[in-house]
């Protein structure tokens, strides 16, 4: 009972409505530091509780007095208070994002529920997380695709009006239909890709040094792990080699096919487990691509238990659009290759914050 009154709308407006809005700023300020923690850590697999924020340079750990939103990093001028290290501007970015968008959510469904509010609030704070990891790592943590479909599974049992729906059980109902369907296009989209152009020529300068390890594929400028490389047992790395250099013995002018489950060097197949390291001279090789990643079928789950299979569907066609624009921006700009290392996460999050404020009529003018 006192749970209800807490979230009762008429003791919500006992207080001036523009005072909650302030509220939700600074709230969403305050919460947008702790994201800053997330995206730095959760790609590196560290605790994003322990050690306290401190300094990535000298390990400072950081008083709370030096911690405070948006005011801190403006008076020390992006710069560390003990040794003076520049502090990135995404910091500053992220909390007045954040605060930004906890603002936007009260002022659009306060006057409804502060429930819905506060359930987007939390919705935009994973949004968040997820684009500036994608940019930087082009990953998203299990942490927010698989937890927030958990999560928004979950708070659709609690608050029906999150899918317009009049009962418990039919909001649980539409919240797995996002899931499902939100998965399943991105999923259908992701083997089809696949299916056409699920091969990326990569030409090299002359004649060059290819390294199998263990765990990667090592190029003279990077190294692509196998994980990156291999979705499907199907999938295959080939290319037409001059010299092949094993442990224990040699090859030349021979193709090599790998894949997950076995290594054809010439007619001879061996397990690549057998095989921990080969040196590799060729100058062009075949690497299997993804249209996209599992990464953003998981994200699109996690969209789709909280705005539904429509947000969803809308979402992606949004995304598809935005992306569209971006690119052909770029390639006006003369940035072309900025296009192809865009990734896809941060098109469907915009999307999905066009369903929360306003999308939805859009949708609904379009196919009625």
């Amino acid at each position: 009972m006192v749970f209800e009154n807490v979230f009762n709308p008429q003791n919500w407006e006992a207080v001036p409505f523009h005072f909650w809005s302030l509220v939700f700023f600074s709230f969403g300020c305050i919460v947008g530091s702790f994201l800053n923690v997330c995206i730095y850590r959760m790609p590196l697999d560290l605790s994003v509780v322990s050690p306290p924020s401190h300094c990535p340079h000298c390990k400072y750990s950081i008083p709370f007095y030096l911690n405070v939103p948006l005011l801190t990093w403006l008076s020390l001028r992006g710069k560390c208070k003990n040794c003076g290290a520049p502090i990135s501007p995404r910091y500053f970015i992220v909390e007045l994002l954040t605060g930004v968008a906890f603002l936007a959510c009260w002022l659009a469904y306060g006057h409804t529920t502060p429930w819905m509010a506060l359930v987007y609030c939390l919705f935009l704070a994973g949004l968040i997380t997820a684009t500036f990891i994608d940019f930087e790592h082009f990953i998203i943590p299990d942490e927010i695709t698989l937890g927030g479909a958990v999560v928004g599974f979950v708070i659709s049992f609690f608050l029906p009006q999150l899918h317009d729906a009049k009962s418990h059980g039919e909001s649980m109902v539409k919240s797995l239909l996002g899931i499902a369907i939100g998965a399943g296009i991105v999923y259908a989209v992701l083997r089809l890709g696949k299916l056409l152009f699920g091969r990326q020529r990569l030409k090299l300068d002359g004649e060059t040094k290819v390294v199998f390890t263990e765990t990667a594929l090592c190029l003279p400028d990077k190294e692509i792990p196998y994980e990156e490389i291999f979705y499907r047992k199907s999938d295959t790395v080939v290319l037409a080699a001059s010299t092949v250099e094993l442990v224990d013995r040699g090859y030349r002018d021979v193709t090599l096919r790998l894949t997950p489950e076995i290594l054809c060097i010439g007619d001879e197949k061996l397990d690549p487990e057998t095989v921990p390291h080969i040196e590799v001279v060729c100058s062009e090789l075949v690497l299997p691509r993804e249209a996209m990643g599992l990464g953003d079928v998981k994200f699109m789950a996690a969209i789709g238990a909280f705005i539904g299979w429509q947000g969803a569907v809308f979402s992606l066609m949004a995304s598809s659009v935005i992306g569209s624009v971006i690119g052909i921006a770029l390639i006006l700009l003369r940035k072309r290759e900025w296009s192809s290392r865009m990734p896809y996460g941060p098109y469907i999050a915009l999307a999905a914050v066009i369903w929360i404020f306003g999308g939805k009529n859009l949708f609904a003018a379009f196919f009625h």
